[in-house]
């Protein structure tokens, strides 16, 4: 275990840099004492490791200096080629440029890791997409991946939901995130971090003035946030129904997550006849009417009453289509 944090401390002072001893201690999740120790253990083996002393020191590598040493495992070498993911790097432009990287790790990996690695490849494969869904179409998602990795700031024409429904905007693109099968776009706009839809943007012009990334902005923690976010504001009201167990049931397969996961909390017990009551969170009656319509006749909306009345209003003009089939004989 030792063996391999001492690897990761090399790794890092190689690939960033100057780093403080409580810097090192975060990223390898011990104490400031043990970077101390380590750091020692690597200068006895002949690592040039120096330390920097004053405000803005720390140690680092003597310049110029690189190991060959990655310390790869098994199933390091194997997540490797797990995560390489072709369709969403063909969708960034980089599909042969993982393709070249895969043969040249192959290429450098000892006979075992590489057997390994390419096991993984042919055993596992993930396709991000849901099902019953066409891939969107992002014909700018490429340019917009050159200019997040080259801090280039952008104009797009973009299509929202509200009016007006086209607007031109300037952003400093942060970060491209691929989410059940739609790629958007983090940008800065006007000082404020904001997410785009890749898909609804209807012109690109990657301009030549570069932006300064903010050093603290951290493209994952800030996408959970979003999404949390995104979640608890998006469903501003809220359904009482009645339906059955089989209904509740299936919600998940047909409901968006967090529709069902409220429905499933919120239920109460079952009559005899398998009914139950519980309250589903919806975007708006008009979305509330088109989600709890999958459910046919398992459901019956007891608030509020514009639910009610659209569902009322729909019943009668199925049964004009649908008129009760006459009795023979």
């Amino acid at each position: 275990m030792r063996a391999g944090r001492l690897v990761s401390l090399l790794l890092l002072l190689q690939t960033r840099g100057r780093l403080t001893a409580q810097q090192l201690a975060d990223e390898l999740e011990v104490s400031v004492r043990t970077v101390y120790r380590d750091v020692e253990s690597l200068s006895a083996a002949g690592v040039p490791v120096y330390a920097d002393r004053g405000p803005a020191g720390g140690y680092r590598l003597l310049e110029g200096y690189r190991t060959r040493l990655t310390g790869m495992t098994a199933p390091e070498a194997e997540a490797l080629f797990l995560a390489g993911a072709p369709g969403p790097a063909a969708d960034l432009g980089l599909g042969p440029v993982l393709a070249a990287a895969e043969l040249k790790l192959l290429a450098a990996l000892p006979d075992e890791l590489a057997d390994r690695g390419g096991r993984m490849r042919h055993r596992f494969h993930l396709d991000a997409p849901g099902w019953f869904r066409e891939p969107e179409p992002t014909p700018h998602l490429t340019g917009l991946a050159r200019a997040v990795w080259e801090d280039r700031m952008v104009q797009v024409r973009y299509r929202r939901w509200k009016t007006p429904r086209e607007v031109t905007r300037v952003l400093a693109p942060l970060g491209v995130v691929l989410k059940a099968g739609r790629w958007y776009l983090v940008a800065n706009c006007d000082d404020e971090v904001r997410t785009y839809r890749v898909g609804a943007v209807l012109d690109l012009v990657v301009r030549d003035d570069r932006f300064d990334r903010p050093a603290e902005f951290d493209l994952a923690a800030y996408w959970r946030t979003w999404c949390d976010r995104y979640e608890r504001d998006v469903y501003r009201g809220e359904a009482r129904i009645r339906l059955t167990v089989a209904a509740l049931e299936f919600m998940p397969y047909v409901f968006p997550p967090a529709m069902s996961r409220a429905a499933r909390a919120a239920a109460g017990e079952p009559d005899a006849d398998g009914w139950l009551e519980t309250t589903v969170p919806i975007e708006s009656v008009k979305h509330g009417h088109v989600e709890l319509l999958k459910l046919g006749a398992e459901v019956v909306v007891l608030a509020p009453d514009e639910l009610r009345d659209r569902f009322t209003a729909t019943a009668h003009a199925l049964a004009r289509l649908y008129p009760q089939p006459q009795a023979s004989g």
